[in-house]
């Protein structure tokens, strides 16, 4: 049965379709005969307790030269039928969470969203992965810089970051005696914010892999985001290359212990950063990379994810 996708992310305009995991979403969604609605930058609203949106039809095509056209904005209200892909780039910010609880209000129409906004709200992408630390390395999240210092001198190498960084913002690599690590943890520290600090995991040098989860079971292929140069982070936004890889077994074990969780809170789409052996992030706002594998390995990644959604809508 046709659905009504309505998708909730970035300017579409700006998008790079090479690379944009939303716009195979979106491909397929369009394939499967479903109609497709943009929300309008800033377009979720709420009136008398209804959620509602600024949106308008949209139509996708494979085509750098052109991949969308838009039809003629109007009110959209949520309801059952709907299939809402949250996939707003973090910053985590006030507004993102704002626009989190009026997507539950929707979800109390009779929308699916995806993913699930309490989930959303729930799991900080680098505290998420603490949840699990049977599979993560060392690590200590403080304000405390004599802790923190401390956390460093004990381990050696370790990387420091703020909590709602992305793309490798924000990341510092110290080493125990390092002359900049006060300035480092003035830095991330500021007037009191969070600051995590986990020890480094030299299998950087391989690649930090993305393992993709779709209502719970791991896609077959992980994408390893290699440093290049000099660089010791391998997000592709820091300048890092893709390569694909099978999933090994190791990352099929950590993919096990996150996934039941995940399913329970409604996570269908979820990306887990594996460092070596070690979880070190639970990615769960807009998780990528689905063009990459789908391109290296023939795979179709979104058509797995629509067939949970049709799974879920069907089944209740």
């Amino acid at each position: 049965m046709p659905l009504d996708v309505v998708v909730v992310m970035d300017p579409i305009g700006s998008i790079k379709i090479a690379k944009d995991t939303t716009f195979a979403m979106l491909l397929e969604a369009q394939r499967r005969g479903h109609q497709l609605h943009y929300v309008l930058p800033e377009g979720l609203f709420l009136r008398d307790g209804k959620a509602l949106a600024r949106a308008a039809p949209l139509a996708v095509k494979d085509d750098p030269a052109g991949w969308f056209t838009l039809g003629e904005s109007a009110e959209l209200a949520f309801g059952p039928g709907q299939v809402v892909l949250m996939r707003k780039d973090p910053p985590f910010d006030d507004q993102f969470l704002y626009d989190t609880h009026l997507l539950s209000i929707a979800q109390g129409a009779g929308a699916l969203v995806v993913n699930d906004p309490q989930g959303l709200r729930d799991f900080n992408e680098k505290l998420a992965a603490l949840l699990f630390p049977q599979c993560c390395p060392p690590t200590l999240v403080s304000r405390d810089r004599a802790a923190l210092k401390a956390f460093v001198a004990e381990h050696g190498e370790v990387v420091l970051k703020v909590l709602d960084g992305m793309g490798g913002r924000s990341i510092f690599l110290a080493r125990a005696g390092d002359s900049n690590l006060n300035v480092i943890l003035e830095t991330l520290i500021g007037k009191g914010n969070l600051t995590l600090a986990q020890r480094f995991i030299p299998g950087i040098k391989d690649g930090d892999k993305r393992v993709l989860l779709v209502d719970g079971v791991p896609v077959d292929y992980v994408l390893a985001r290699i440093p290049q140069g000099d660089e010791f982070r391998g997000n592709l936004a820091a300048g890092g290359r893709g390569e694909g890889r099978p999933i090994s077994e190791r990352d099929r074990w950590i993919a096990a212990q996150v996934a039941p969780e995940m399913k329970r809170r409604g996570m269908l789409f979820v990306g887990l950063d594996v460092i070596g052996d070690y979880l070190t992030e639970v990615n769960v706002t807009s998780p990528t990379c689905v063009r990459e594998l789908d391109a290296q390995f023939g795979l179709n990644i979104a058509g797995m994810l629509f067939d949970a959604i049709e799974s879920k809508l069907a089944n209740g």
